[in-house]
């Protein structure tokens, strides 16, 4: 068996060569093929898994969906009240509360439509 002194020193190429009969094989395969072992043991334990040896339990949530649709829809409503007031009072130079009001929903509604 013969190794390169210089290359498994680090004096040489990070891809050290090891010569076992007639086959070359560099470290770096060595070390890919030892990652794609553990890939494969961590596939088979999934698949195992997914045979049914394990029992699962069903998940509580805590927080149901229902909830969720309600949140998500009044956090949306909030962000669109504060859009407008940002909007009409800060961009618009208008009084933000009066962007909340009926009136100034007419008027840009006429404007819109030019009706007189």
């Amino acid at each position: 068996m013969f190794l390169n002194q210089n290359l498994v020193k680090g004096k040489g190429s990070t891809k050290a060569l090891e010569e076992d009969g007639t086959k070359l094989i560099y470290r770096s395969q060595q070390k890919a093929d030892s990652s794609t072992a553990k890939l494969r043991q961590r596939s088979e334990k999934h698949q195992k898994q997914r045979a049914g040896t394990t029992k699962k339990r069903p998940r509580l949530r805590i927080f149901p969906i229902w909830l969720r649709i309600i949140v998500v829809s009044l956090l949306c409503i909030i962000a669109l009240v504060i859009g407008l007031m940002v909007g009409y009072g800060v961009i618009g130079d208008g009084t933000p509360i009066d962007a909340l009001k009926k009136e100034t929903w007419q008027h840009i509604i006429d404007i819109v439509t030019k009706t007189n």
